[in-house]
């Protein structure tokens, strides 16, 4: 049997089929655009956790590093290179005082944005504390510096890293020391006493370029040398 459509209709129909409408390019260029959008969002949000992940890393490293030059520092507070002259023995009449025990904060417990105490340096001890002993550490204009017996110089870069807080607090424990005679009259407060000192030191620091990027780094760093004070009885 024989279509009953005639050819020019069916043909008409056929092209009508086939293709996009306006309407339809439109919607599918629509959705495009929001994957597009969506996928440029999440990229710039990636981006962005990085930076300031990397900002992070690199300022809890910085900070990290300064405490631990601190820290190495003040352990050698009142290094004598003549130790053994300071020490008691039987039949002594007088013993060498350390010319390098002061340290700065004095008060324990009380913090301070600077510290500064003294260790020998030279191989000849020369039994004085002079200039070229000296060291310390304290806050300047947003930077730590440290002093090394020659002036002060920055220990953190402030082009990259603000210092909002530097405290160094002294805690110090006196401990009675025994000896071979007593005191005079009994009792204990004839007999000489070592000071234990430790230094706990607080930095706190942020980005210059994203104030909300701040990190913290804490160290409490034993002082080697304690304070020996008083004699025993002769």
């Amino acid at each position: 049997m024989l279509n009953s459509h005639p050819l020019p209709q069916r043909m008409a129909r056929k092209s009508r089929q086939s293709g996009l409408s306006l309407v339809e390019l439109m919607v599918g260029v629509a959705v495009g655009l929001f994957v597009v959008a969506g996928a440029t969002i999440a990229v710039a949000n990636q981006l962005g956790d990085n930076r300031r992940l990397m900002l992070e890393t690199q300022i809890q490293q910085d900070l990290r590093a300064a405490v631990d030059v601190i820290a190495r520092d003040v352990r050698r507070a009142g290094y004598w290179g003549s130790a053994e002259s300071g020490i008691w023995y039987a039949g002594a009449v007088a013993v060498a005082t350390n010319p390098y025990t002061v340290v700065q904060p004095s008060v324990s417990g009380a913090p301070a944005s600077a510290v500064t105490f003294a260790y020998s340096r030279s191989a000849a001890e020369n039994g004085a504390r002079d200039a070229t002993d000296e060291s310390g550490f304290r806050l300047n204009n947003g930077a730590i510096e440290m002093s090394t017996g020659g002036g002060w110089q920055a220990l953190t870069d402030s082009s990259t890293l603000r210092i909002t807080n530097f405290q160094v607090t002294l805690n110090s424990q006196p401990v009675a020391l025994s000896c071979f005679n007593p005191c005079p009259g009994g009792g204990t407060a004839c007999l000489p006493t070592q000071t234990v000192r430790d230094i706990t030191v607080d930095i706190t620091g942020q980005a210059v370029h994203d104030a909300t990027v701040q990190r913290n780094a804490r160290s409490t760093v034993r002082v080697r040398n304690d304070v020996v004070n008083g004699a025993c009885p002769a």
